[in-house]
């Protein structure tokens, strides 16, 4: 019964979806990042709702690839901005290792806020996210976008979704582009512990 009742409200949470909040969003990224894909807007939109790709069970790899990350970049690799909210709602942030490499924050804090972020909360079903993002994809139909690529992303998106997964990575183009080095960290988290070390640095 109880898991019930956590379906039916995750599926009107997923129905409170208004099509100009989605068009806000969907607008902003494509003038943010124009080389963007349907993959790209897909994976800012889960993120938001799902949070990090899995649960953190192996911290130490977590670590090591993140000390991976610090050494093979260089400031010049990174876009300027210390962070950005993910999605629709903002329920998450991206935080760039940038913040990192300037000394704002250490490795350790931003590696606690992501595992605390990817294990403390109970993620949505990828049913209530299924729901969610076919609202979504049915406003950007309508958007009428000319994105490349864009049926065969759809088609893709719904193969991932109809075996039971979410989580994809970022299309080629996209990281061509804008080479991303980031963190995904739970907003709670990010404002309270992350976000006023980077507002004194600015």
């Amino acid at each position: 019964m109880k898991k019930i009742i956590l379906l039916s409200l995750a599926f009107l949470c997923a129905l409170t979806l208004h099509a100009q909040d989605i068009e806000k969003f969907v607008k902003w990224q494509m003038e943010t990042y124009p080389e963007s894909r349907l993959l790209d807007i897909y994976k800012s939109c889960f993120q938001d709702y799902m949070g990090a790709e899995h649960l953190v069970t192996d911290s130490e790899r977590v670590k090591a690839y993140l000390d991976e990350e610090l050494e093979t970049t260089t400031l010049d690799d990174l876009l300027p901005w210390y962070y950005e909210p993910c999605g629709i709602d903002s329920n998450y942030y991206r935080v760039s290792i940038r913040a990192i490499k300037e000394n704002i924050i250490s490795e350790e804090m931003l590696l606690d806020a992501f595992v605390r972020s990817a294990n403390s909360v109970e993620r949505p079903s990828v049913e209530s996210w299924c729901d969610r993002w076919h609202i979504i994809i049915g406003t950007i139909d309508q958007m009428n976008l000319a994105l490349p690529h864009y049926e065969e992303d759809k088609q893709f998106i719904d193969s991932i979704l109809s075996a039971g997964k979410y989580a994809i990575s970022h299309s080629p183009e996209y990281r061509e582009a804008y080479r991303p080095h980031y963190r995904i960290v739970e907003k709670g988290i990010f404002e309270r512990e992350i976000k006023p070390r980077i507002d004194r640095k600015q």
